[in-house]
């Protein structure tokens, strides 16, 4: 009868054992420790080890070029508007964007003379419905919080956040989920 009750009992010690001890490594694993933001000559040392690749001379070089110095000087012209989230004025010029874009939906616009890529984003069902009723020459109202460029286009990228047509309101981005 003594070794039918040892013959249970060590078993139930064992595997309690075992769970005690999964349950402390469980809790001893560390909290998600967020990262340490780059300091400034960090930054720095890293923009110049990128500018050393082939990626970053090619875009050094179109930094210089011509053509990026166009597409430098459009987005310089409306930076202050970005800035501010403020109203621009824009005629539609094309209802797609250049061949070989990776932007999403989007048109092309003129403000202030010059031609920029106005991007959506990639399109969802039923999102940009309103969008889809622009045509060219249409006087449009936009707002954005950023724009952007890459070699690629041959046109400043403007995020459009908020589009505007004879007073109505045809399109404004949702306030991201993420908060940011």
């Amino acid at each position: 009868m003594k070794k039918v009750i040892y013959a249970l009992i060590l078993p139930l010690v064992v595997v309690s054992g075992l769970v005690f001890a999964n349950r402390e490594i469980k809790n001893d694993t560390p909290k998600k420790s967020t990262p340490k933001p780059l300091s400034a000559a960090e930054k720095k040392a890293g923009l110049k080890q990128w500018e050393a690749t082939p990626d970053g001379i090619n875009f050094k070089q179109w930094e210089a070029s011509p053509e990026g110095k166009k597409v430098l000087d459009g987005v310089a012209k409306i930076s202050k508007h970005t800035s501010a989230f403020t109203n621009m004025e824009a005629v539609v010029t094309s209802l797609s964007l250049p061949p070989g874009s990776r932007l999403g939906f989007g048109v092309m616009a003129r403000i202030n003379g010059n031609d920029y890529i106005l991007s959506f984003g990639p399109e969802k069902p039923n999102e940009f419905q309103q969008l889809h009723s622009l045509k060219v020459n249409d006087k449009i109202i936009i707002r954005s919080h950023n724009v952007s460029y890459a070699p690629k286009y041959s046109y400043p990228i403007v995020s459009g956040d908020y589009v505007e047509r004879d007073s109505k309101i045809i399109y404004k981005r949702p306030p991201s989920k993420d908060g940011c």
